[in-house]
């Protein structure tokens, strides 16, 4: 099996996160800049960008969410568990924040206006590319990570914190670090009825025959 489909499956949600990384900040920083560079988009356009935070930019992040969550959850009980799981992502080592710079999607809609009407679907296919891909590569330097979307609460909140242009609209957090402690391994459905569910071929017979010894 290719190193690929093992890196893919080694890309877990991992939630309990240390703020230790067994690679430094630099090569995390490098390593992201590669994949969005790396990344395909439609008529090579990039129009995904990613921002990377550690040490106090990566906590003020999880206090603006912890802050803006504050606002909407009226009862203190249940914001409990809410407020624990935030604790959890503040104390990785970092975040990725990625975004959609909408500027480039609008000025492909004015060069290519027969198309107009799809290029926002393409921004949101390069978007899941994207965090894919990263999510993938911090698997494989040795990092946990999961996806996360408290977006649009805090939007302007962190924009205003971080001094992000207004074209750029937040699409996913994504909290790194060390595992404490791994999740459980996903359930995989091996049955072939499963497996239809989701895939379809069209080999022909001949060809899923078991070659001769």
């Amino acid at each position: 099996m290719s190193n690929f489909i093992e890196e893919l499956k080694a890309r877990r949600s991992q939630y309990a996160l240390t703020s230790e990384s067994p690679v430094s900040d630099q090569e995390i920083v490098k390593t992201v800049e590669d994949v969005t560079v790396q990344v395909p988009s439609a008529f090579n356009s990039q129009p995904q960008r990613a921002v990377v935070l550690f040490g106090d930019a990566n906590r003020k992040l999880w206090n603006i969410v912890k802050e803006t969550l504050r606002k909407v959850v009226s009862d203190d009980e249940a914001f409990k568990a809410t407020e624990a799981k935030i604790n959890a992502f503040a104390a990785g080592h970092g975040t990725v924040l990625f975004y959609d710079d909408t500027d480039v999607t609008k000025q492909l809609q004015k060069i290519f206006p027969t198309y107009a009407a799809n290029f926002p679907g393409f921004a949101r296919d390069a978007a899941g590319m994207l965090q894919l891909a990263v999510w993938t590569a911090l698997a494989e330097k040795g990092l946990g990570a999961s996806l996360q979307h408290y977006n649009p609460l805090i939007d302007e909140a962190v924009a205003a914190e971080f001094g992000l242009p207004s074209s750029w609209v937040l699409q996913a957090q994504m909290p790194f670090g060390t595992v404490a402690q791994a999740a459980a391994p996903d359930a995989v459905a091996t049955a072939a009825s499963a497996m239809l569910d989701r895939f379809v071929d069209h080999v022909p017979a001949d060809d899923l025959t078991a070659p001769a010894p």
